[in-house]
């Protein structure tokens, strides 16, 4: 019975990864159809993030019955209890990257961002890009050296994040109203992608040294919420 437990909570790890890998996917595909204006891309993108929902799903529902069957103590319910929740941050990742892809469809065959900012933009998706390529190494190897330069990568996009605001009240910004919004929305989207990120891995900590790390307690520095689950 002890071998079928340990098989299932391994399975439940493996799940996880996957969906993270799709999740590095669908915000690879994002970018190229962001800057390129490939609706062909972001149409991709948008049917493909339901595997990510059907894997999620997958996920919590052997998660529950792995809770109401085995009746999991100590280090085993906090693997099963943090599965559940760093799923559901994964999944948000997923529709995020979604978001991206549909304001390219809502706005093609122009482009979303303008010239004078897809600079700070590519540079925006480089970093939750690499922070990432560093949630699936934490989650495959749970090595916690790599969360300080996931909390390092979270604080560029912070200040790329303000820049984008500042950029837009500047005397000197000229584009439409639309496109005010779609800037907005866009940073906003890359904001929270990375904020995913970091609650991903400090729910990794916590199934490692069975300590929680308040929000508060993260070391990231630049603007922005760094702990927030939402």
């Amino acid at each position: 019975m002890r071998k079928v437990f340990q098989a299932e909570l391994h399975q439940v790890g493996e799940e996880l990864i996957q969906i993270a890998t799709l999740v590095r996917e669908a915000l690879a595909k994002s970018k190229d159809a962001l800057f390129d204006a490939d609706i062909q891309l972001a149409e991709e993108v948008i049917s493909n993030d339901a595997r990510i929902d059907f894997l999620q799903n997958d996920l919590d529902e052997r998660s529950i019955d792995i809770l109401a069957l085995q009746s999991p103590v100590a280090s085993d319910l906090r693997m099963i209890v943090g599965a559940l929740r760093m799923s559901a941050s994964l999944e948000r990742m997923g529709d995020l990257a979604r978001h991206l892809a549909q304001l390219v469809r809502l706005r093609y065959p122009q482009q979303v961002i303008p010239e004078s900012l897809v600079p700070t933009f590519t540079r925006m998706i480089d970093l939750d890009l690499q922070i990432v390529e560093r949630v699936i190494s934490v989650l495959q190897t749970r090595d916690l050296s790599l969360a300080d330069d996931i909390y390092a990568l979270k604080g560029e996009i912070n200040t790329l994040h303000q820049s984008v605001f500042e950029a837009l009240a500047a005397p000197d910004w000229d584009s439409s109203v639309p496109t005010a919004v779609d800037v907005t929305l866009c940073s906003r989207y890359l904001e929270r992608i990375g904020d995913h990120g970091v609650s991903v891995t400090r729910k990794v900590a916590y199934l490692v040294t069975g300590d929680w790390v308040p929000a508060s307690a993260d070391r990231p520095t630049g603007h922005g919420h760094i702990g927030t689950d939402a």
